[in-house]
């Protein structure tokens, strides 16, 4: 049995959105919500935790301010608990991308001049444009709303309904992995990424345990969603 001090941090990844399909920097101006495929993947994540209430009980739902993780927050409210608020949180949200917000891909690294081969988290201090936060800015932000979330909310289970570099940056803020890594991290949309922390054998009043990494990128659900209708 879990001990009932254990707090639960389950972070789910938003459903495809129009901005991936449409190829646009998807900030505040940029996103414009979930695909059609995106409502089906996160159809399937709600029918799944309907199915095997794994999710149920939960105290709190988080959703970043962006309508892609608001919308999937909104669908799978339903099979967490009886009438969660959802709590909207800028800090939840990806990477601010300033002044490349709405623009295509292509016209970012046109009026950018960003070589097609050089990633955005080359250098991890590199604001992605101007009056936009660089990978490092990104991910001590959205880690240490985490952080803070799990200490909000102590002994409590929390859903949080982000964005893949939200899941990444809690490998860094949770799991204190380097913010540049020698590998890639893909994060499946509607994924579901889970962290525990579990109270120490020898807490103490500033001791408060040690996170446990219980899954990530779980998206078994998506199996029988078919991306072409």
């Amino acid at each position: 049995m879990a001990d009932a001090r254990t707090t639960r941090l389950t972070l789910v990844r938003h459903g495809e959105s129009v901005a991936t399909v449409t190829r646009v920097v998807g900030g505040e101006k940029g996103c414009k919500g979930l695909s059609d495929l995106g409502r089906r993947q996160v159809e399937a994540l709600r029918d799944r935790l309907g199915a095997t209430d794994e999710l149920s009980g939960t105290d709190h739902l988080y959703a970043s301010t962006l309508p892609r993780a608001i919308e999937t927050a909104e669908i799978i409210a339903p099979s967490l608990g009886a009438h969660l608020e959802i709590v909207q949180d800028g800090d939840l949200c990806e990477l601010h991308p300033g002044e490349a917000d709405g623009l295509t891909w292509d016209e970012y690294r046109t009026q950018f001049s960003i070589p097609d081969t050089e990633s955005s988290i080359a250098d991890p201090y590199r604001p992605l444009a101007p009056g936009g936060e660089s990978w490092g800015a990104f991910a001590v932000r959205a880690g240490g709303r985490l952080r803070r979330l799990a200490a909000d909310h102590r002994g409590q289970h929390v859903v949080v309904a982000c964005h893949g570099g939200v899941i990444e940056a809690s490998l860094i803020a949770l799991g204190e992995m380097p913010i540049t890594r020698a590998f890639r991290t893909d994060v499946t949309n509607t994924s579901l990424t889970e962290w525990e922390l579990r109270p120490s054998r020898y807490e103490t009043h500033d001791q408060a345990g040690q996170w446990t990494l219980v899954r990530f990128n779980d998206a078994a659900h998506l199996a029988g969603v078919d991306p072409r209708p």
